[in-house]
């Protein structure tokens, strides 16, 4: 399966999921209308303008949405991007708005319903406006979960409503099925961005377990852009696909919204879609350290969801207190609390940039993904692009790196530490973009140690092991802030320093995705590793599922380069399913996540409050002053 682009004009609709026929006549009659009545009619609605082809376009568009969801939920492609244009999340039932006429994305999830008999569908509306429309079609409807992120500034940003703020949660059987995140500031920006995904979204989609990803793809919240006045940089898009796309088998359609600065739409389409093509993201760049304001939306969101989720309830979602200048009459904008970086206004657009033509300048390696096995495994079924290494380094370097561990001595170790070194120096000379390695178990720590020594020696910058089980942090290693070490196994939570953090393996699937979003992937996002190294060492108790979910979620760093070492008696089926979410597939379902146990809650709760003033990215809320 691949992923579909649909965009040509001349695209038929099946029919408009639409329960207004005299509004769809309304807008069917534009296409004979004068300039004088298309006029009169556009100033009946709130920024809209007729045309004499909008009932065409907008009919396609809705189609593109349609013809997107039957290809991914019949299995003809993985995902999609529908490049469509009027857009459509402003639109309500019987009342265009916004520029737009038909609301694609809420057709699509209705025809998604009816057609295919989805019973949980996850909308993200990403632009930089409330998608109201969307909302008030499904406010009572506890099938769809809406999430919209969009500026607000204390309601002074159009479209001006009460309902777009945090405690508009839904009504009815809908109640918490409506999730806002308003931001109260302009220049939120790519830390802003994750943050929110991380600790308010991801865990409640996690909780709600989606069949199908829907989302509002406007680029208006995109760095450039006149009416978002964000920061986000283009391939911060890439990373949040990415995060979607281990959610629901990575069945994904995005359809087109808002967009106003050309160049930035345009390289913030192409993140997308390479992403959804299972291509690395790039690296996010500049300090990823959300701003106060950011932060205190982020924890009124949760304070204000925390009653229908499990996932935040043994959080601390305690509302953050507002002052009451922020709804000052003068519209000033409201102060910043201390604490944390300011959310600066985008700068004026720029001239069209180089960022396309840089990515061009540095070609995908030539192989995504290597297996490097001691002997080919033949019960091992791998994709037909994922490459069985037979190469090893030279016997006298490899030699040379097993002689100060007594493990690595034996034949068996020294042989797989020569495929490992030989697999670790090609992706670190950009031929291959990811693998997995396999070693004996009494020899699991020393290889690490070897393996993070070599890619420290051998050009990475800022290397993160992520060590699962019993596996202990080698005693020679460098507090030079150059490594980050994460054991996920240990007896007991500990942050001996930043850069050296264990905890317990949560015991509920509930506890394992708290782990990852609340502890795990800040610090990896804060630290911005360039290599990334996955041990599975001796009792490290992870189903294959749950492994793929931490290596696909990890691939989002350090631009795909991850290297997953596994025990030799590991079953063919592990390394299967790793070495198909390391090439870019999406991690099979967990299922319904569990309710994380108080144990693993306190754990989580007790390290972020340790390792929260030196990682910015583990913060939920604001740090206040009295």
């Amino acid at each position: 399966m691949g992923t579909a682009l649909v965009y040509h004009e001349d695209m038929t609709a099946t029919r408009l999921l639409w329960d207004d026929p005299e509004y769809v006549s309304l807008v069917r009659k534009t296409q004979v209308l004068g300039e004088e009545e298309l006029q009169a009619l556009s100033g009946q609605f709130d920024a809209i303008y007729f045309h004499p082809s909008t009932f065409h376009c907008a009919r396609l568009a809705a189609g593109a949405g349609l013809q997107l969801v039957d290809a991914v939920l019949t299995g003809a492609v993985q995902n999609g991007l529908a490049l469509v244009r009027p857009p459509g999340h402003h639109s309500q039932r019987a009342a265009a708005n916004g520029f737009c006429v038909f609301n694609n994305v809420a057709i699509a999830a209705a025809h998604a319903k009816q057609k295919h008999g989805l019973h949980r569908i996850l909308i993200v509306d990403w632009d930089v406006h409330h998608g109201q429309g969307i909302q008030y079609l499904f406010e009572d409807d506890p099938s769809v979960l809406y999430f919209s992120w969009h500026r607000y500034e204390h309601g002074r940003f159009w479209p001006f409503l009460r309902e777009s703020d945090a405690d508009a949660v839904g009504r009815g059987q809908g109640l918490g099925f409506t999730v806002n995140l308003p931001w109260n500031q302009v220049g939120m920006g790519n830390a802003d961005y994750v943050a929110a995904f991380l600790h308010l979204l991801l865990p409640l989609a996690f909780e709600f377990d989606p069949e199908l990803v829907l989302v509002s793809a406007g680029f208006d919240s995109a760095i450039g852009d006149p009416e978002g006045q964000m920061q986000a940089t283009p391939e911060c898009f890439a990373h949040l696909t990415h995060l979607l796309q281990v959610l629901a088998g990575g069945r994904v359609c995005a359809m087109l919204e808002g967009g106003y600065h050309l160049e930035s739409l345009a390289e913030s389409v192409c993140m997308t879609v390479q992403a959804l093509l299972g291509d690395p993201a790039p690296p996010l760049s500049g300090l990823m350290v959300p701003c106060q304001s950011a932060l205190e939306s982020i924890q009124s969101a949760r304070a204000a969801q925390a009653p229908y989720w499990k996932s935040l309830q043994l959080q601390d979602v305690t509302p953050v207190p507002t002052s009451p200048s922020t709804h000052s009459p003068e519209g000033r904008p409201p102060p910043l609390l201390p604490g944390g970086p300011t959310c600066k206004a985008a700068a004026p657009a720029p001239a069209p940039s180089s960022l396309l033509d840089q990515l061009c300048l540095c070609p995908a390696p030539s192989v995504r993904t290597t297996v490097a096995l001691t002997a080919p495994d033949i019960t091992l079924v791998l994709p037909p692009d994922v490459i069985q290494q037979e190469g090893s380094a030279l016997r006298e370097e490899t030699e040379a790196w097993a002689r100060p561990h007594e493990s690595l001595v034996r034949e068996e170790a020294l042989t797989a530490l020569g495929k490992l070194l030989y697999l670790l120096d090609g992706m670190l000379d950009g031929q291959v973009n990811s693998g997995i390695a396999a070693t004996p178990a009494s020899a699991a720590a020393a290889t690490l140690d070897v393996a993070i020594q070599r890619g420290l020696s051998h050009g990475a910058q800022r290397l993160l092991c992520v060590a699962l089980g019993q596996l202990d942090r080698p005693p020679d290693l460098a507090h030079d802030g150059r490594t980050l070490w994460l054991n996920i196994g240990g007896k007991e939570a500990a942050a001996l320093s930043m850069f050296h953090v264990a905890t317990p393996l949560p015991v509920m699937t509930g506890g394992f995705l708290s782990c990852i979003l609340g502890l795990v992937l800040p610090l990896a996002y804060g630290f911005q590793p360039d290599l990334v190294l996955v041990a599975l060492g001796p009792g490290h108790g992870l189903q294959g599922p749950h492994a793929a979910l931490l290596a696909a979620m990890l691939r989002g760093l350090a631009g795909g380069r991850v290297l997953a070492l596994l025990e030799e008696d590991s079953t063919p089926q592990l390394a299967g399913i790793l070495a198909r979410v390391l090439r870019g597939e999406a991690p099979p379902s967990l299922g319904p996540s569990s309710v994380a146990s108080p144990e693993d809650v306190q754990a989580l709760m007790y390290l972020r409050g340790q390792l929260e003033p030196q990682w910015k990215m583990l913060q939920c809320r604001p740090h206040l002053v009295v």
